[in-house]
């Protein structure tokens, strides 16, 4: 019975690495559909070596920076307890992978390719592990420290703020660095538009991330006894709220309507095994509602170019989510308890701490030694062309 358990609990997790891992096609197809065409192949391009670069950084850095754990042994030992701990690893690699994926979208059609590789395997080695470790395995005494000034533990499910929020606002650093795009704001101070390029992409790839996000969330689990039908219902409802939200603030813009549902399940993503399924449809519109009007607020009055806003989308509502937990996860509300709202403030305040100092510096130094940013005339002819050498939709035949 034992081995039993062990191999659902491989299978189990096996399963979820799968899930998240389907979920970087939809970040590469948000991102497709979201750019313009001169930039769509490096959308793809950019996810798929972001994620292969994340595996090599994570596997020998970051995993034993986060927990202690390397796999310089053997394979026989490897391979005890079914391989449970590697898949472990693989479905913590899917979360870590999400930093450079969310960071893609913020960053798009003017950042240069190999110094966003190098500022992956920074971010995914170093950066991210080390708040990972921190919230989650319990380093340098920062949860013991919580519990006792304000009675609980910083509660983070699966991942508001340890990956949502960290990689929306390391997102941010990145794209105040970079700059807006050529032509962008204009010195009259009127605003260029750049439409999404393609609708149906935009909108599989959200689907994508939603069907993914249940694998994300309900897996995080991490073993079959614990795995909890609550957790897939509060993120089924803060999918739900998040769409309708982002439904009547963005007056059925369908950009917004697709990023409705991704902002509910960011912020849910904390406390969504605590929850009442009430308070994680609350939850998921305020977020849906929040990334509607802060996405608004930094492209048109901030002027701060967020492609695809993954700093009101992940940093804004991956906070809100942890500070939510906190509000709906209490008892008097219809949650579990076992929640404060001051822990899980000053937790999520420590993490956008730590991605704001980690940010700037990466793409800080990177920025004064290599650059991070394409020329201008790289800019106009496209991030296609101009690193990749094809576009998604040549228009001209060979000869032969």
């Amino acid at each position: 019975m034992e081995s039993l358990k062990t191999g659902s609990d491989v299978l189990f997790i096996l399963l979820g690495a799968i899930m998240v891992l389907a979920m970087h096609a939809g970040f590469a197809f948000l991102e497709l559909g979201t750019v313009r065409k001169k930039n769509q192949v490096n959308a793809l391009v950019k996810i798929l070596t972001d994620f292969s670069v994340s595996t090599i950084a994570y596997f020998f850095i970051g995993y034993g920076i986060a927990y202690g754990v390397d796999f310089m042994a053997g394979a026989s030992q490897l391979a005890e307890k079914n391989g449970y701990d590697l898949v472990k690893f693989f479905f913590l690699l899917t979360f870590a992978a999400a930093i450079p994926a969310i960071v893609s979208g913020g960053i798009a059609e003017r950042a240069k390719f190999n110094p966003q590789l190098a500022a992956t395997f920074l971010l995914v080695g170093f950066v991210y592990p080390f708040f990972e470790g921190i919230i989650w395995n319990g380093n340098f005494g920062f949860q013991n420290w919580l519990e006792t000034a304000f009675g609980a533990k910083l509660h983070d499910f699966a991942g508001s703020v340890v990956v949502h929020a960290v990689g929306g606002w390391i997102g941010l650093a990145a794209v105040v660095m970079l700059g807006a795009r050529q032509g962008r704001y204009r010195k009259d101070g009127g605003v260029a538009a750049h439409p999404p390029s393609s609708i149906p992409f935009l909108a599989l790839g959200a689907w994508v991330l939603t069907v993914g996000w249940f694998g994300f969330n309900v897996m995080s689990a991490q073993t079959i006894d614990a795995v909890s039908g609550l957790v897939a219902v509060n993120s089924l409802m803060a999918m739900v709220g998040g769409t309708l939200a982002s439904l009547f603030a963005g007056r059925n813009d369908p950009g917004f309507i697709h990023n409705g549902p991704l902002a509910g399940l960011v912020a849910v993503c904390a406390g969504s095994d605590l929850m009442h399924p009430i308070g994680a449809l609350a939850t998921g519109a305020v977020a849906g509602a929040l990334f509607v009007w802060m996405f608004t607020i930094t492209q048109n009055k901030w002027k701060i170019d967020d492609v695809l806003g993954v700093w009101p989308l992940h940093g804004l509502c991956g906070a809100w989510g942890g500070i939510a937990a906190g509000i709906f996860g209490l008892r008097a509300l219809g949650g579990m308890g076992g929640v404060t709202f001051m822990a899980q403030l000053v937790g999520t305040i420590a993490g956008i701490v730590v991605a704001l100092v980690g940010g700037f510096i990466v793409y800080g130094v990177l920025k004064a030694t290599v650059g991070i940013r394409l020329d201008q005339e790289q800019e106009f002819q496209g991030a296609d062309l101009s690193i990749h050498k094809i576009t998604a939709t040549p228009e001209r035949e060979t000869n032969w």
